[in-house]
């Protein structure tokens, strides 16, 4: 009787997107990477174990599917909640990604802390010793010091112990230091990666754990790895900081349990990260008098309303083509903006360099910054600033015309708490109870009332 023998194959694995290839080759047919084919053993299988593994399906009707209403958990950190779209779900599986040292593992201990006598934790270190994450921990003057850890990166003894204690929440830090011995390559690498997440992912699923997964990031700053562990998860949060600022913002950009776009704003101290219970006072340089190039707009952040000053610098330009620089914009936005400045406002500024930031580090990718954009840079060129107690905020459109934008009567209300007195909006965002309102409303239809009201 012939013996049934496992067979082991051979591929090749981009590091980049994950992409398998039966032989080596220089470049990735899927993503067009050089030199990113690694050679990789396949997991050693037999010719019935995928069978064992997937069971037996069965098909049934929606509306017979049992649901079970499991209450969010209070991380202990109103921000943290906010951007997890109210607390963290039994059985979700989130990935937070950020730069080397920006705070991620002090962020999570600080939740664990939080959460200590609420639901049962555990804090799995793969690249720290735990007399590090002890030394972290008494730095940080954490109310508890008791917290579970465990130091491990084989992923089979982590889900032994996960199944033996049955934590509420647990925290790995960091995925790419885990590896599964059913693989050859090292970990880090792409099959390791996706295969130790995805036996996290149905154990979460299986026991209602949530997990926290901590994510390494590339050089362009996105998380590292195949795009398909963000695809995996239920939540992808990335941790973003300007240079040099002690501000950090954890920003949602995948959300199946709340909104995406939602950001928490936090401030690092010597004690660890503070919450920032007003971030409009962050991004925003009062100055003593009105200067030129300044202008205040109120942009949406998933739920919130946040005020941040658009700054532009118009200076003539001494090379062969204008510079267009943009920090915290978009750069082809701006280049349609001041196309949309000289056909209907008549002002040119093909001849002049074009330098536009947004204070504080924030990004704004919604359109309601288009106006005050294009208002800073005319401010800029003309020498004339907008008055300081006036927020802007529209469309505008490659007609001329300035469109609505949404949750405008919210926008209002963020910049009369703030004590701004005069508000130049789209016309169709107009508020119809305007009188509750301490704020001048200025509605303008076209680009050219735009510049005389705010000029």
């Amino acid at each position: 009787m012939a013996k049934i023998s496992s067979k082991r194959s051979v591929r090749y694995v981009c590091q980049a997107c994950g992409a398998e290839s039966p032989k080596w080759a220089g470049q990735c047919a899927d993503c067009g990477a050089w030199n990113t084919l690694i050679e990789s053993a396949g997991e050693a299988t037999t010719p019935d174990r995928r069978a064992a593994i997937a069971g037996e399906a069965r098909i049934e009707r929606l509306h017979e599917v049992e649901t079970e209403d499991a209450p969010r958990v209070a991380s202990g950190l109103p921000e943290m909640d906010r951007v997890l779209g109210g607390g963290i779900v039994p059985g979700a599986v989130i990935l937070i990604g950020g730069d080397p040292g920006i705070g991620k593992s002090t962020l999570l201990l600080q939740v664990l802390a939080a959460l200590e006598g609420r639901l049962d934790t555990l804090y799995v270190s793969g690249e720290e010793s735990l007399s590090q994450v002890r030394l972290r921990a008494s730095r940080l003057g954490l109310p508890r010091l008791d917290l579970p850890v465990l130091a491990e990166t084989g992923v089979e003894r982590i889900i032994d112990q996960l199944t033996r204690h049955r934590p509420g929440l647990v925290v790995i830090d960091s995925i790419q230091t885990l590896y599964t011995d059913a693989l050859d390559s090292a970990p880090g690498s792409v099959s390791q990666l996706r295969e130790c997440a995805a036996r996290l992912v149905r154990h979460a699923k299986a026991s209602g754990t949530a997990v926290i997964l901590v994510g390494h990031v590339t050089k362009e700053g996105a998380i590292a790895g195949p795009r398909v562990l963000e695809h995996m998860v239920d939540t992808v949060l990335y941790f973003e900081h300007d240079a040099g600022s002690r501000f950090r913002i954890v920003r949602a950009v995948k959300n199946r349990f709340g909104a995406v776009n939602e950001l928490g704003v936090f401030a690092m101290t010597d004690a660890g990260l503070k919450e920032v219970s007003n971030p409009s006072a962050l991004f925003l340089s009062r100055h003593d008098q009105p200067v030129a190039g300044s202008v205040i707009t109120v942009t949406r952040q998933g739920s919130r309303p946040l005020l941040v000053e658009v700054q532009a610098l118009v200076d003539a330009s001494h090379g062969g083509s204008p510079r267009r620089v943009t920090l915290g914009l978009e750069s082809n936005r701006l280049n349609m903006l001041l196309a949309v400045l000289h056909r209907h406002g008549g002002v040119s500024l093909a001849d002049q360099d074009v330098f536009a930031n947004v204070v504080g580090g924030m990004r704004i990718q919604e359109p309601a910054a288009d106006l005050p954009l294009l208002l800073a840079a005319l401010s800029s060129f003309r020498g004339r600033p907008v008055a300081h107690d006036t927020v802007v905020f529209g469309e505008v459109g490659l007609a001329g015309e300035i469109r609505p934008v949404q949750n405008g009567e919210e926008r209002l209300q963020e910049a009369a708490k703030h004590g701004f007195k005069r508000a130049i909006i789209p016309e169709s965002n107009r508020p119809r109870k305007a009188a509750k309102l301490d704020i001048e409303i200025v509605a303008v239809a076209r680009i050219e009332q735009a510049l005389d009201q705010a000029l």
